[in-house]
C-alpha cells in the first residue's frame, strides 16, 4: 500500500500527485508522464505501483489543467496544445522534480523519469536538454525529434521499450532513434517487442484500439517484460 497526495505546482502550472511507499525510507524518486489522454488513473496507478516497490512516485499533469481526453481527437488536441509551448512543458517537469526531492526526501542525483506514449517523448528530451537524472525510460513512446542528443549532453542512461508492429514508431524511426544515441555517446538499453502494437502497457489500449481503429492493443507479455526491465534499470 502506497501513501498518495495531491500537489499543487508553483505559478499556476497545475498539479501532480505524490505516492509514497508506505512505512519505508523511498529507494529513490520517479517521475511518471502520462499518455496523450492526460493524467488519467492509469498514469497515477503506476506511481502507485512504483510506491508498492519502495519509491517515491510523482505523476506530473503536463498538460496543466487537470481535464483527460475522452477520444483521440481531443487527446491529440490537448497533447498538440502542451508541445506547442515547451517551455511550460519543461517548468511542470522541473518542478515536480523540485517538490518530488522536497517531499519524497530523495537527492537529485536519484531521481528517475518514465513516460508513456506522449509521456515518452516528454522524457526523452528532457535527456537530450542535459536534465540531471539518474535514468529516463519510454514505454511505446514517440521517438522521433527535431533536437537530436549531442555527444556528451546527455546525463542520464536511458531506456526505451517499444512495440514492433507500432506504426506510429516505425521500424525506420526506431534505427534513426538507436543512431542518434550511438553518435551521442549514452549509455542505452532498447527493447522491441514483436507483433506488439501501441499502448502495449495500459489494459484499456486493446478496447480504446477497437472502439477508435487505432493500432493500440495491450500485450501482458511486454508489459510486464518492459516493467521487471525498469526495476531492474533502477536497481
Amino acid at each position: 500500500m502506497s501513501n498518495t497526495e495531491t500537489l499543487t505546482l508553483p505559478n499556476q502550472l497545475g498539479s501532480a500527485i505524490l505516492c509514497m511507499p508506505e512505512n519505508a525510507q523511498p529507494k529513490a524518486g520517479v517521475i511518471v508522464v502520462h499518455e496523450w489522454w492526460g493524467l488519467t488513473d492509469y498514469a497515477k496507478g503506476r506511481a502507485e505501483k512504483l510506491a508498492d516497490q519502495g519509491y517515491a512516485a510523482i505523476a506530473v499533469d503536463m498538460y496543466g489543467h487537470g481535464n483527460t481526453a475522452t477520444d483521440p481527437e481531443e487527446a491529440e488536441r490537448m497533447m498538440n496544445a502542451a508541445s506547442a509551448e515547451p517551455e511550460k512543458l519543461n517548468a511542470r517537469f522541473q518542478e515536480a522534480k523540485k517538490l518530488l526531492a522536497q517531499h519524497g526526501n530523495v537527492t537529485a542525483n536519484s531521481i528517475y523519469a518514465i513516460g508513456y506514449c506522449f509521456g515518452g517523448a516528454v522524457v526523452l528530451n528532457q535527456a537530450r536538454s542535459g536534465t540531471e537524472l539518474a535514468g529516463v525510460a519510454s514505454f511505446h513512446g514517440l521517438l522521433e525529434t527535431d533536437s537530436p542528443a549531442q555527444a556528451g549532453g546527455v546525463n542520464t542512461k536511458v531506456l526505451v521499450a517499444t512495440g514492433g508492429a507500432d506504426p506510429m514508431v516505425g521500424p525506420d524511426v526506431v534505427a534513426d532513434f538507436v543512431q542518434e544515441m550511438q553518435n551521442a555517446g549514452v549509455e542505452y538499453r532498447l527493447t522491441s517487442f514483436p507483433n506488439v502494437k501501441h499502448g502495449f502497457t495500459n489494459p484499456a489500449a486493446t478496447e480504446n484500439g477497437k472502439k477508435y481503429g487505432l493500432p493500440l492493443s495491450y500485450d501482458a507479455y511486454a508489459d510486464t517484460s518492459s516493467w521487471n526491465a525498469l526495476l531492474d534499470f533502477m536497481r
